[in-house]
């Protein structure tokens, strides 16, 4: 693993890989996780993220093919069932394989319309998001988003409030009304949390209508937070993930949700969240240092960073080393 992956913090973590439609039967998958080269494929009992490697020389099993429920390695055909143990190897088709002729394996699940996947013993359930289960509420995926940046940047950019009138001025803020309302922030049942979050957006979430929204921020894990907007009884909500490809890349995903406007075409509000990351990638790689100061006085404060410190002390209370300094 990369030196800057190396917290162990970092293998216990669910992070989300990829969209479920995108690993239908009989397709593999290659992706890249904590500098790890990994492989998804879907079996009859579920979906599977394997190391992408062949244990006999090496080759890549993304290379490969899925045949009756396994995965053929492309350069000597070796078969691996759905556990990951080789059941044939074909030049010598009658010995049986060995019990260390076996591919390593990771958990994986499905949730929200997207894969997630942890890498060692995981340190708690998949994320929550209380829209997603909500039969009310359509479902909009949008990403992934490519960051040369590392995920806690990412991360606070998402919880930052302050810079919403500036960064995206004209959709999520007015640079004329750039004053945020004073506003606690604290520990909830997985991490930071804040409520009563008050901005005026012209254009909250894609629709075209302005609106006085107010926001509750939460974290479920380091790299994993979400947002719901509330305004005239109409809510948005976000989940976000952010998974680090390599120490210097990182890959975010969104979940989005509403209760409302279901005659908006769902490429329309895919649309307008491309426009925001956009900006926000701009400034979050612009951003020095690299690595989030968990140090608060080495970096000015305001009020309206409540959040972001709330984030900041947490990260460094449970020991979270990635991406921060």
């Amino acid at each position: 693993m990369e030196e800057g992956l190396a917290d162990p913090r970092l293998s216990g973590d669910w992070f989300a890989l990829a969209w479920s439609r995108e690993v239908a039967p009989g397709t593999l998958l290659a992706r890249r996780l904590l500098g790890r080269d990994v492989v998804l494929w879907r079996s009859h009992e579920g979906v599977h993220c394997w190391r992408d490697l062949c244990v006999h020389r090496g080759a890549k099993l993304s290379l490969g093919r899925v045949c009756d429920d396994r995965l053929v390695c492309p350069y000597h055909a070796w078969e691996y069932d759905s556990s990951g143990q080789c059941v044939l190897m074909p030049a010598n088709p009658n010995q049986p394989p060995p019990a260390k002729a076996r591919a390593q394996t990771y958990l994986a699940r499905e949730k929200y319309g997207m894969i997630w996947v942890c890498l060692g013993e995981p340190l708690g359930d998949l994320p929550q998001f209380p829209y997603g289960d909500d039969p009310a509420f359509r479902l909009m995926l949008a990403g992934p988003y490519f960051f040369h940046a590392q995920g806690p940047r990412v991360i606070e950019n998402f919880l930052d409030v302050g810079h919403l009138g500036f960064v995206h001025a004209g959709l999520l803020g007015d640079p004329q009304h750039g004053e945020i309302e004073d506003y606690e922030a604290g520990i909830g049942p997985h991490g930071p949390e804040a409520h009563e979050i008050r901005i005026w957006q012209p254009d909250p979430d894609g629709t075209g209508t302005g609106a006085l929204v107010t926001y509750h921020y939460w974290a479920s894990a380091p790299l994993t937070v979400g947002l719901e907007k509330v305004h005239g009884g109409q809510r948005f909500g976000i989940l976000a993930q952010v998974a680090p490809v390599d120490d210097d890349t990182c890959e975010s995903r969104l979940v989005i949700a509403m209760d409302y406007a279901h005659q908006v075409p769902e490429e329309d509000i895919i649309h307008f969240q491309d426009q925001v990351t956009a900006q926000d990638k701009a400034v979050v790689e612009s951003q020095r240092p690299e690595l989030l100061p968990l140090d608060l006085q080495s970096e000015l404060h305001l009020r309206s960073d409540r959040m972001a410190i709330a984030y900041r002390k947490w990260l460094r209370e449970i020991g979270f080393r990635y991406g921060t300094a």
